[in-house]
């Protein structure tokens, strides 16, 4: 069952070691300021700029291996696309149902749009 909605990505979350380190360079080199917080202004445990990068405190992370934690996918029907992944064997994480992980262990976290909203954001005109 092909999934006939569309979706992109709404933020990516990775893992960092300074995670006040990063929050200044996104503000300031990007231009990147935050929409939410989780934990304290000293001690967040994560955070989320506008503009899609979801910054999780990891200080004992190294890297480079395991940083990318999951991929933030707006879609105009979360429901639909759950049931199109389960049709190619995808399985969900028990504890969020809006979640899915793929074979190779990639994980979606799928966020349900506003009606027209995917359609908005896609309007971009396409590189030559």
């Amino acid at each position: 069952m092909a999934y006939s909605g569309k979706s992109y990505v709404e933020h990516v979350a990775v893992k960092v070691s300074d995670i006040h380190w990063h929050i200044r360079f996104f503000r300031e080199v990007l231009g990147m300021t935050l929409r939410e917080a989780h934990g304290t202004e000293d001690a967040p445990s994560q955070v989320w700029t506008i503009g899609g990068m979801q910054l999780i405190s990891d200080p004992d992370f190294k890297g480079p291996e395991g940083r990318l934690a999951h991929l933030g996918i707006m879609t105009d029907d979360v429901e639909a696309a759950l049931r199109a992944g389960q049709a190619w064997g995808v399985t969900g994480l028990a504890e969020y149902s809006n979640w899915m992980v793929l074979p190779d262990g990639l994980v979606l976290e799928l966020l349900q749009s506003e009606p027209g909203a995917v359609a908005q954001i896609l309007a971009v005109k396409a590189r030559p």
